[in-house]
């Protein structure tokens, strides 16, 4: 038995303390330093322990790297909706400067100058957005997000990108509701912008057509012409694009062809509009405020006749200094 108990051993064998694996680590990790600083030995290993170790490092700076492309990809998005909210401002402004170009054309070709007709001008106008759409099917009005303290009145014009869309018919504080051209109630004087024709172009209660009222049969109008606000009745300013004329039926019975056309403006479509503040005057004021400031160039140009032929008389007169002659 004493044999026996003496040959068992134990189960846990007990190793070197912590004290003493600490000193040993520490004495080889300062002669590896030492090695590494002062000789080549330690070169090969480092190259082939940086090889081994590379996917580590990566795979280590993949949460940093992951966590930069986020905050990168959140602000970059930020950025680019805050510019392309401004670029889509932009774009609608000169858009519709364009719009005029093709009627500004076709009028200096008809010498519409030499009838002393009002310019052309570039008028004021604010941007406002689409809000609400009338739900009733047969009704074409829709809301937008301007009203009385914005200077929204009756009447006024509203248009898109591509032209007309219709007019203001109801003012509240804050928003407005606008009345289609499409809508069976509404009419617009428009003109051919290829020839000048004037006709009416009435809503039919379909988004996407128009109908010419009272066209002769007769008339030079066909398919593919551009119809533009004639101006006529001054409400909507003259020259902005209102309808492609789509078809043109002649009926040899009838004292009027039939002319439906297709809004230019993307009635169904566009959420940003354009609140156009035209010139309001009568042609009466316009007429007077012409008059008064021709008068007052012909007054400054006498004036600065006056001061011109001033100045050479001053310039003959004989000096009174002079000395005179003594006669013997």
């Amino acid at each position: 038995m004493a044999h026996e108990e003496q040959t068992i051993k134990p189960l846990f064998a007990k190793g070197p303390s912590l004290g003493i694996r600490l000193l040993v680590f520490t004495v080889l990790s300062v002669v590896l330093m030492v090695v590494d600083a002062r000789f080549e030995t330690l070169k090969p290993m480092r190259s082939q322990m940086g090889l081994v170790l590379t996917p580590f490092y990566w795979l280590a700076d993949v949460p940093v790297r992951l966590w930069d492309g986020a905050t990168q990809q959140i602000s970059s998005r930020n950025e680019l909706m805050a510019e392309n909210e401004k670029l889509k401002a932009e774009a609608l402004l000169l858009q519709r400067r364009l719009q005029k170009l093709a009627a500004l054309t076709e009028q200096n070709v008809r010498l519409r100058e030499l009838l002393n007709s009002a310019a052309l001008v570039d008028d004021e106008v604010l941007v406002g957005e689409l809000i609400g759409v009338d739900p009733n099917p047969y009704t074409h009005r829709i809301l937008i997000d301007k009203g009385e303290k914005d200077g929204v009145f009756l009447g006024q014009p509203v248009l898109d990108a591509r032209g007309l869309m219709g007019q203001v018919v109801e003012i509240m504080p804050y928003t407005s509701r606008v009345l289609l051209l499409t809508d069976t109630t509404h009419s617009i004087p428009v003109q051919v912008n290829r020839n000048g024709l004037r006709a009416i172009a009435v809503g039919t209660g379909n988004p996407e057509r128009l109908e010419l009222r009272h066209v002769a049969d007769t008339a030079d109008i066909k398919e593919g012409d551009l119809l533009v606000s004639s101006g006529m009745g001054q409400r909507f300013p003259a020259g902005y694009p209102v309808a492609t004329v789509k078809e043109v039926i002649h009926d040899s019975g009838q004292p009027f062809a039939i002319v439906r056309a297709v809004p230019t403006a993307a009635l169904n479509r566009s959420r940003y509009l354009l609140l156009v503040f035209s010139d309001r005057r009568t042609p009466e004021q316009r007429a007077n405020d012409s008059a008064e400031a021709q008068e007052a160039a012909d007054r400054e140009a006498e004036q600065a006749r006056a001061n011109a032929e001033q100045v050479p008389a001053q310039n003959e007169a004989p000096s009174a200094d002079a000395p005179a002659q003594e006669t013997n």
